[in-house]
Order: structure tokens, then C-alpha cells, then sequence
């Protein structure tokens, strides 16, 4: 008789998921948006029917993660767990508020984000061991995107505060959004322009390398808000004595500083692995193009570059992921974004004005990583002559 085995990693999920469920508070009930909450367990928070398949639904998915399961199965108890469990907060929010009462809050608790926590894992670990291509990856991104955006138009969701929070500054939810975007985008893109060329600089002069990479190393050590606060002072001078800076948005506070601050974040990165990505080009490829009469400028554009390529897009990587998190912390000194959100909440002690801001910043950095991570592995795949 084959004794029963057991998934390492599955007995984590499952112990994170039966505790979840049994004993942690499925969903917060407050009286309005400031009050303490009363928490609900699964069972209390839901009609009884719902509420029994879905500690049925966990129970049996905790089980699979268990256990050594084949991957599908593991692969399809992950999703419908996590499909249950986002359609039943939205019906969580309805059945806690009361008829028409517009004051009553209702909101995930600690065992609704520990069930996602868990069989996000779950999900995570058979993508893992499936070995999807980027490709395949990149559709799986897109394919949760658009379940969610069904899920928030369904309206299902409406009578979670976090929804209602959003209801009331949906206008400057989306203004935010994009600035938070023009901020941690446009950054990098400067660090781009300016970092590539310093690294090819780096490179090819080896006294001027030391020199610059240690600037940059003291600039990351300074914490963010400090260095938000170093740019007040000279930029507030720059617009008060240069003509023409303030017409072109130069302040000592607002996105100006904000935009510098995550510029010089990026540079490290950005110029560190253009350095590294050359260095690593092999000699051999280099002395083969010099052979072939090639001049040192198309050694570069030709050989060089394509080559560290995959390099350069994994600090580019760095740089995006780090700066959507970072421009959170632009709204401390009127830059915007959806730190304007987090800050907010944090002042007026609504938790969920604090995730409106917080969980489109972790989405998008979670998309961002997934996608760059893609394109690496594209170009290493065509870099090392393999089908794309």
C-alpha cells in the first residue's frame, strides 16, 4: 500500500488556509468609515449556504494543496478557490449592510487576504512547475486582468467600502493614476536616456567607472524621503531665479522634485547593468566583428548591445518596479499618485481609503515584473539563437 505523501510547500497553504477559515475573521463590519470594525468569521459573514460551499470549496483545495496532486488538479482547486472567495466578499458586503443605509462599512478581514494570500501561492507554485513560456505567462496575466475588471463591473463588489470609497473620488482616482504612471514611467525613461550612455561611458573608461557607480551608490543609500526633501530647497531656488522654470513645472515642491528624487534612484540600475551586460559580452564575438573590418561604433550597435541586452532589460526591470512603489511617496510633498490615497487613509484612519491607493500600486508593480520578466526571457531565447 503507497503511503500518503505530502507536498511540502502544500503543507504551508494548508495550514494558512484551514486557520483562515476556522479561526481568523472573514470580513469587517463597521457602523461608518472610521469607527473600529466588528469582525465576522466565514460562517457569520455570509448566508449559510454560501457560506458552507465555500468552507467546503477551501477545505477540499487546502486538501489537494496537501497532498502530492497532479499539477491540473492543483491548477484548478487554486482557481476555483480564489474565484469563490472573490465572488463571496462581494456577497459578504450585501448581506452585512443594512437596507438602505449608506453609512455602514463593510470590509475584507485578516482571513479574507490570508485565503488569497494562500491559494495565490498555490497558483504561483503550479505556474512555477508548468514552466509556462512568456507568452503563456503574459496571457495569464491578461486573463486575471480581465476576470477582474468582469468582477468590479458586475458590481458585485459595490458594497465593499473599499468600492465605495472609490465611488466618491473616482475622478481623482483616475487623475492620480495617471500621474502616478507619468511619475514612475517617465523617470525611468529619463534614466534610460541618460544611464545607457553613461554605462557605455563607464565601460569603455575604466577610471571613470569607480567614480561614478559609488556617486550612485550614495545616492540609493539616502532614503526616500529624505531625498525628496534634500530637492525642496534647490529646486524652490531654481524657481524663484531661473526665468521660465516655473512655466516649465519646475517647484520646490510637486512632481518636480518628486521626478528628480526617482531619476536618480534609477540611475544605478540603469548604469550598473549596461556595465555589466558589455563586460559580459565574450571576447570572442568582439574579436570576430574586429576581424570582419567592423569600426568600434558598430561593434557596439551591432554586437555589443544585442548581446547585454537581456542584462540591460533586467535592471530596466529593477528601475520600473522599484519607482512604482516609490511614487507612493511622492504625495508627501504634493507630487500626486495613488500615494495621495495611502496618506489620506493613514490621516483619517480609513483603512480602505489607505487600499485604494496601496493595491493598484502593488497590482501594477506585480503586472510590471511579470511582463519585463517576460521580455528578458524573449530576448535571451533570441540572443542565444532559439525560437521566440
Amino acid at each position: 500500500m503507497v503511503g500518503i505523501r505530502f507536498d511540502k510547500l502544500g503543507v504551508v497553504i494548508a495550514a494558512i488556509a484551514f486557520y483562515a477559515c476556522l479561526a481568523a475573521p472573514f470580513a469587517t463590519f463597521r457602523a461608518n468609515r472610521i469607527v473600529p470594525g466588528e469582525a465576522r468569521s466565514l460562517l457569520e459573514a455570509l448566508p449559510p449556504i454560501a457560506g458552507g460551499a465555500l468552507a467546503a470549496v477551501i477545505v477540499i483545495a487546502a486538501l489537494i494543496a496537501l497532498l502530492r496532486t497532479p499539477l491540473l488538479l492543483r491548477l484548478g482547486a487554486s482557481l476555483v478557490a480564489l474565484i469563490a472567495i472573490a465572488v463571496l466578499i462581494g456577497v459578504a458586503g450585501s448581506f452585512l449592510t443594512p437596507e438602505d443605509n449608506n453609512y455602514a462599512r463593510v470590509s475584507p478581514a485578516h482571513g479574507f487576504w490570508l485565503l488569497l494570500f494562500a491559494f495565490m501561492l498555490l497558483l504561483a507554485d503550479v505556474l512555477t512547475r508548468l514552466a509556462l513560456s512568456p507568452w503563456a505567462r503574459i496571457l495569464a496575466l491578461l486573463a486575471a486582468a480581465a476576470l477582474l475588471g468582469l468582477l468590479l463591473a458586475s458590481g458585485s463588489w459595490d458594497s465593499l467600502s473599499i468600492l465605495k470609497e472609490y465611488a466618491n473620488r473616482a475622478d481623482s482616482f483616475w487623475t492620480e493614476g495617471g500621474k502616478h504612471l507619468t511619475l514612475a514611467l517617465g523617470s525611468l525613461a529619463a534614466a534610460a536616456i541618460v544611464g545607457l550612455p553613461l554605462g557605455i561611458l563607464c565601460h569603455r573608461v575604466a577610471p571613470l567607472r569607480a567614480s561614478v557607480l559609488n556617486v550612485l551608490n550614495i545616492i540609493q543609500t539616502i532614503p526616500s524621503i529624505a531625498l525628496f526633501g534634500l530637492l525642496i530647497a534647490p529646486l524652490g531656488w531654481i524657481a524663484a531665479n531661473v526665468p521660465g522654470a516655473t512655466a516649465l513645472g519646475i517647484r520646490g515642491i510637486g512632481t518636480a522634485p518628486a521626478f528628480l528624487a526617482l531619476f536618480l534612484y534609477s540611475l544605478l540600475p540603469v548604469v550598473a547593468n549596461t556595465v555589466v551586460g558589455l563586460a559580459g559580452v565574450p571576447r570572442t564575438a568582439n574579436e570576430a566583428a574586429r576581424g570582419m573590418g567592423m569600426t568600434g561604433r558598430q561593434r557596439l550597435f551591432r554586437v555589443e548591445l544585442p548581446l547585454a541586452v537581456p542584462v540591460i532589460l533586467t535592471g530596466i526591470r529593477i528601475v520600473l518596479v522599484q519607482n512604482i512603489g516609490l511614487a507612493t511617496i511622492a504625495a508627501l510633498i504634493g507630487g500626486g499618485g495613488f500615494g495621495v490615497f495611502v496618506f489620506q487613509g493613514i490621516g483619517q484612519t480609513a483603512m480602505d481609503l489607505v487600499l485604494l491607493g496601496a493595491l493598484p500600486t502593488v497590482m501594477l508593480a506585480f503586472a510590471a515584473a511579470i511582463v519585463l520578466d517576460a521580455v528578458v526571457e524573449l530576448t535571451c531565447v533570441q540572443k542565444n539563437g532559439g525560437p521566440s
